[in-house]
């Protein structure tokens, strides 16, 4: 029996951390490719640090997506995002681009040929999760610290809180009793400013209302512990101040450590790569199966091979609170959506311009979108879960 009472924590970090500007810029190039030619193949890492970006990576695609373009499009996102800092600026920070081809053993691999099926862009595990913790059926602590940081990149870009500065993590631990969140019983928010006049005392007065404004009510009490900006000013942020990398807040990007992980980032990645598109269904299937009623939590496995088009594995845990046969489901999992990188991408029309707007505040427990971001989070599925079911 897994236990009921307990403290869990999970933090996130803003669109100006040094890790996520590397996302969204990495994230960028996919969608460039993509809206260009929608079965292109990249895969894109960035690094940034003092007033220099540096991409590189694998791509095919059309030769209209420039190295030109691409550091244009790296300028945008790094404006978009705030940063005009004297030791990190759009305007002026050097761009590097150093893409080349996609390996031919790979695509080889990948490729649809003959009577092979496109194959999956790499082995690998992923993990999709879903519970009854919040409406959005992710675990709280890590929706309530992306919910913070939300608020806070609105406010500062609105003109509203024009002191606070891009780069901020937060991290927010939650009581649980008789396994369901009930409190908050600390928030750590470490956030730039622009001020180096202001003291942790101030920076808490402008933040703390946004704060209350995430987490339900009732959630914040006078117990409750307070971190702001803990080790004082907080001036120098983003790239200038800590260099960063694509790929290194995947538990920031999936459910903030409430559930396993397989290990692969997800951004600067097209749709054929499973790490990305397989860690998408899992979560989608999860969240249908909760949304179905058929248990309280679910976790899904999917296992893949390179060059191999059907999934290895599926396996599905309910956590002791499932209302259903497991093995039958695990079983019809196959029949509700095609689990091949094809399938997959297919049934959520993955080969689009969708990717930038996942790079920061989490890939799970967002809304679907009108033009096609996040169709993993529908719950279109909950009749063909029910059925399966039995």
């Amino acid at each position: 029996m897994a236990r009921q009472d307990y403290l869990f924590t999970s933090e996130s970090v803003s669109e100006g951390h040094p890790d996520k500007v590397c996302d969204r810029i990495s994230d960028a190039v996919v969608d460039a490719f993509l809206s260009e030619m929608p079965d292109a193949r990249v895969a894109c890492e960035t690094l940034a640090t003092t007033n220099r970006v540096v991409i590189a990576g694998e791509t095919r695609g059309p030769a209209t997506v420039t190295h030109d373009l691409i550091a244009h499009l790296a300028r945008m996102a790094i404006k978009d995002i705030g940063y005009e800092q004297e030791g990190f600026h759009w305007e002026n920070c050097d761009i590097a681009v150093h893409l080349h081809a996609q390996s031919a053993h790979i695509a080889q691999g990948v490729d649809a040929s003959g009577n092979k099926d496109e194959g999956a862009g790499d082995q690998g595990i992923m993990f999709g999760y879903a519970c009854r913790e919040t409406p959005e059926l992710m675990p709280a602590p890590i929706l309530y610290s992306h919910r913070i940081l939300q608020l806070l990149a609105e406010a500062r870009k609105s003109g509203r809180e024009p002191v606070l500065g891009p780069d901020a993590k937060s991290q927010v631990t939650v009581r649980y009793e008789g396994g369901k969140p009930v409190a908050a019983t600390s928030i750590v928010l470490s956030t730039q400013h622009l001020d180096a006049g202001l003291s942790s005392a101030d920076v808490r007065q402008i933040v703390e209302p946004y704060i209350r404004q995430a987490l339900p009510d009732g959630m914040i009490s006078d117990e409750t512990i307070w971190h702001v900006n803990p080790t004082g000013a907080f001036v120098i942020g983003g790239p200038d101040g800590d260099c960063g990398l694509t790929g290194r807040k995947i538990i920031v990007d999936t459910y903030g450590g409430a559930a396993p992980h397989g290990g692969g980032a997800f951004s600067g990645k097209d749709p054929t790569k499973v790490d990305r598109s397989a860690a998408y269904a899992a979560r989608y299937l999860a969240k249908n199966i909760v949304a179905a009623d058929l248990a309280d939590r679910c976790t899904i496995q999917l296992s893949y091979a390179i060059g191999v088009s059907d999934p290895l594995s599926v396996y599905v845990d309910l956590h002791d609170t499932g209302r259903c046969d497991v093995a039958k489901l695990e079983k019809g999992l196959r029949d509700v959506m095609g689990l091949s990188p094809r399938g997959i991408r297919e049934h959520l029309n993955l080969n689009n311009a969708i990717y930038e707007r996942t790079a920061a505040y989490g890939h799970f427990g967002r809304q679907p979108d009108e033009t096609g971001g996040f169709t993993w989070e529908k719950t279109d599925l909950v009749d063909a879960m029910k059925t399966i079911a039995g």
